[in-house]
């Protein structure tokens, strides 16, 4: 089993999907590789740096052991 995928994984060629494009701020489709890699760097700065909330929600503990 393992030689008939080796050998059909070796005539089929590697295998990608089709480039997707993704949409900026303004919602327009970018579809250069390197201006999406730069739009997700962007996009993960953002999402991973905001600042703290003010006002952190007031969750209690649970009121049985969980595990």
């Amino acid at each position: 089993m393992k030689q008939l995928y080796d050998t059909t994984n070796k005539l089929a060629g590697k295998y990608s999907k089709p480039e997707r494009p993704i949409k900026d701020k303004e919602c327009k489709p970018i579809t250069e590789i390197q201006q999406q890699r730069n739009r997700w760097v962007e996009y993960f700065e953002e999402l991973l740096n905001r600042p703290a909330p003010t006002n952190p929600p007031d969750i209690g503990a649970a009121h049985i052991d969980l595990l």
